[in-house]
């Protein structure tokens, strides 16, 4: 259970009406618009008070962050917290679409977050406002195409994230967020082509058209769908994704990210990736022992972020650990 923030420096002094504006920010990830602040009894000369004090920041026109009424955890948090701020901005039409949806989403493909980058879908009528530091999109999206987390997100739901964010992204990231909707259940297989379909007339959907054919639900990670692609574009489609070995007894004891039937390949996606994270390799000494002594001609081909930029190299390694 979360500890509830500590009170900044002279928050106590405060007029009460302070404090209840407190509250409910903390229930919108610190955030609170002018008219919640009037509706709990904050009048603009105490806005400029808060302000002066630092108690209170303007984080876009009308919407103020209160000061620890919230401290997020994490990255996420954060992210959620800009986009409850952007929200509450633009009034109770206006949700979340496009790539900041994927995030929401937890969809992967994505670089991190810059902590700048906000797309927010407005009804047409607001087409003409400028809200600095979020881009404004006018799709035309039906009620069914909305929804709500459960502290007040207003967001597309996962088919249409999709839908609209491969319009605006390279075919490499719109297979890595489409294997990742699949794997972790948002969508279904069976889903992809009633979205292709729904966006015809779209600007870029022809564009996108063969991209819905190469997603897989097995990927579990971009860069085994980046390696995957480099592959597929080279001739070297591979048999299996999340391929196991058994032991003599049935006994899994290893499944490969990417495996080559015909060649007898071991595809191993690992390493550090392009932004620090911590590698996880999935083979220890034990299971790789294990492998060559159930499966002799079975050789292993790891990849790394690093070498998505020679994808030449990529497919030689598969093919030279092949004959090898």
């Amino acid at each position: 259970m979360r500890t509830p923030p500590r009170p900044a420096s002279g928050a106590a002094a405060l007029p009460a009406a302070a404090h209840r504006a407190a509250a409910l920010a903390a229930r919108q990830y610190g955030s609170i618009t002018w008219h919640q602040a009037s509706a709990c009894g904050v009048d603009d000369g105490l806005i400029r008070r808060l302000l002066r004090g630092q108690h209170w920041e303007k984080v876009h026109p009308r919407v103020y962050a209160v000061r620890g009424a919230y401290e997020a955890a994490d990255d996420s948090e954060r992210f959620r917290q800009r986009v409850m701020a952007a929200q509450l901005s633009l009034g109770p039409a206006a949700f979340a679409g496009g790539a900041t949806a994927a995030r929401l989403w937890g969809m992967h493909g994505f670089p991190p977050w810059d902590g700048h980058e906000m797309h927010m879908v407005i009804p047409a009528l607001g087409a003409q406002r400028h809200v600095r530091g979020i881009t404004l999109h006018t799709w035309d999206t039906g009620e069914d195409e909305v929804t709500a987390t459960g502290s007040g997100i207003r967001l597309t739901t996962p088919g249409r994230t999709l839908r609209d964010t491969l319009l605006h992204v390279d075919r490499d990231t719109g297979v890595c967020l489409t294997d990742s909707a699949l794997n972790r259940g948002l969508v279904r297989r069976t889903d992809l082509p009633e979205l292709h379909a729904r966006n015809r007339g779209r600007r870029g959907c022809r564009r996108v058209a063969d991209w819905w054919a190469l997603a897989d639900e097995r990927a579990q990670s971009p860069l085994e769908t980046r390696v995957r692609l480099i592959c597929v574009d080279g001739g070297l489609a591979p048999s299996a994704l999340q391929h196991p070995f058994a032991d003599t007894d049935g006994r899994v004891f290893a499944v490969a990210d990417l495996w080559w039937e015909e060649l007898q390949v071991i595809g191993e996606c690992d390493g550090i990736g392009p932004h620090g994270q911590a590698a996880t390799l999935a083979y220890d000494r034990k299971r790789q022992n294990a492998l060559q002594a159930r499966y002799p001609g079975a050789r292993i081909v790891r990849f790394t972020w690093q070498d998505l930029y020679n994808p030449a190299y990529i497919r030689a390694a598969v093919v030279g650990t092949a004959r090898r």
